[in-house]
């Protein structure tokens, strides 16, 4: 190996079958509509194939067995975790431990057999491991979950002896993935890597799905190099950014992503000379503008210009949603003014009857206070972190985020909240520049908090998921100064807001 060791494999773990035939008939009894048992009874059995002493060829069968068995579990169990708020519920939780076990397990299984397969078989055992691998990560991604160096490291295993055994090209079909058509071995670990490098947890999960849905379709267009081409201004990514260590001498070490660059300037050039989405097979999650922002993004990404981080180190006090972040700045509640609820009403009835006043508030000699709901995070290396003994919220990202600095409020988006393996909670926090003035527009009989931008002579609305105005068309804001704002285009689109771009209304 050219890594540390696999993980060793399972000790008395009892098989339930020996070969095919038997794999077949005991899939047979299988509890296939329970998604749950179902893959617990996979994940056993993979161990035991990984820990028993059998023609490897014969395992290998009964791996691409158990891997096509378990795509329908696979799929089910994935919704329940993918982009769910954090910290995720027990069950949720569950769910995810059992998918990315279940691809791990089976990577590092066909992984073991490599070195004892014949060479005609050392390319499926790969392509398959290279494949689970990715699988694994992928989830971590979905379920906002940090990524375990293991994984790295076993792709990394796999460009090793893929490479020593010259197997990168050799493409092969898959009947469990048949929309990948004939994928080599190094589309996979391309695919992979270039995932890992965008920072996928910064992406929605509209972002993610567009993404993954690119980088697969263009994966085959890079290609592994030992040496980096001599034009410095080729976009070739080093690849011990991913591992943080050397690799050995007998590995790649550079990936070429020119062919990739190229063809999403391509794709960005088409849409914003009018072509669908659809046409140009990126589907319909984002908007144009929003879908050409992710690929300059995936372009600066293979570049390596990475955000700078914030300096801003200590507490801070987070306050979550379009209602609070409207009453961080105004200092007043927008539908419910001083909080006041049912039983405060009935208080403030009793207390006119008796003082002629209906809360301390109004008198003359009040300080007129406000208690915005908010969380304290810490600020440590770049990023927010709220530890597994905080209380706090389950939470989504990007979300909408208003503080104070100085006394002076701000509002921004909190990026790539991820669970860390000790359970806390870690995300970015980017605040928008420019004039923030908030304000707000009616609906019925309800006040919907808006938020308008002015940076540098350009204009932009933040408004809440549910407000959904029509494009093209002037919105009616008040306490804003400017009252009728037409917004353009979805620029972001976050869980709990979206960000228009906007234009003045002509009279």
């Amino acid at each position: 190996m050219h890594f540390p060791s696999l993980p060793e494999p399972g000790k008395n773990i009892s098989p339930a079958f020996h070969d095919v035939n038997s794999a077949r008939a005991w899939l047979a009894t299988q509890p296939q509509a329970q998604p749950s048992n179902m893959l617990s009874a996979l994940c056993r059995q993979i161990a035991a194939i990984d820990a028993t002493a059998q023609l490897p060829s014969s395992a290998l069968e009964q791996l691409n067995l158990m891997r096509t068995a378990a795509i329908p579990a696979v799929e089910t169990l994935e919704a329940r975790f993918n982009r769910k708020a954090l910290p995720m519920p027990d069950e949720d939780q569950r769910s995810f431990e059992l998918v990315q076990q279940f691809w791990t397990r089976l990577g590092i299984a066909y992984l073991r057999l490599v070195a004892d397969l014949s060479p005609g078989s050392q390319s499926l055992a790969l392509n398959r491991a290279a494949s689970a691998i990715r699988m694994a990560e992928y989830c971590h991604f979905q379920a906002a979950r940090e990524c375990p160096e293991l994984l790295d490291r076993l792709l990394f295993e796999v460009l090793a002896q893929a490479s020593q055994h010259k197997l990168l090209l050799q493409a092969l079909a898959d009947p469990d993935f048949p929309h990948l058509g004939e994928a080599n071995i190094a589309g996979h670990l391309s695919w992979a890597f270039l995932l890992r490098l965008i920072d996928p947890y910064h992406l929605s999960a509209n972002q993610l799905v567009v993404a993954n849905r690119a980088i697969s379709r263009w994966r085959e267009l890079c290609d592994f190099q030992f040496a980096r081409e001599n034009d410095p201004k080729s976009p070739t990514v080093d690849l011990t950014r991913l591992l943080g260590s050397p690799l050995p001498a007998d590995s790649p070490r550079w990936l070429n992503v020119r062919p990739l660059v190229r063809k999403s300037r391509g794709r960005i050039a088409a849409i914003a000379a009018g072509e669908s989405l659809d046409a140009l097979k990126l589907g319909r999650e984002l908007s144009p503008t929003a879908c050409i922002r992710l690929l300059e993004e995936i372009n600066a990404s293979v570049y390596g210009q990475p955000d700078q981080p914030s300096t801003e180190i200590g507490e801070i006090e987070l306050s979550f949603g379009c209602e609070n972040a409207y009453a961080v700045f105004r200092e007043e509640s927008l539908n419910s003014p001083d909080g006041m609820d049912a039983t405060s009403a009935s208080l403030a009835h009793q207390r006119m009857a008796l003082f002629g006043f209906d809360r301390v508030s109004q008198m003359p000699t009040a300080v007129k206070t406000l208690n915005v709901p908010g969380e304290i995070w810490n600020l440590v290396d770049g990023k927010a972190i709220r530890s597994a003994e905080q209380a706090g919220a389950r939470h989504h990202s990007p979300c909408l985020i208003a503080s104070r600095q100085n006394g002076n409020p701000r509002l921004g988006v909190m990026l790539g909240l991820q669970s860390t393996g000790s359970g806390a909670l870690a995300a970015k926090l980017q605040w928008f520049e420019g004039r923030v003035e908030a304000g707000w527009l009616k609906q019925g009989e309800t006040k919907i908090p808006a938020f308008l931008l002015r940076n540098n002579g350009d204009l932009s609305l933040i408004l809440p998921t549910n407000a959904r105005p029509r494009l093209d068309l002037p919105c009616a804001l008040e306490d804003t100064s400017i009252n009728r704002p037409v917004p353009t285009e979805v620029l972001e689109r976050g869980m709990d807001f979206v960000l228009y771009t906007c234009r003045l209304a002509t009279k």
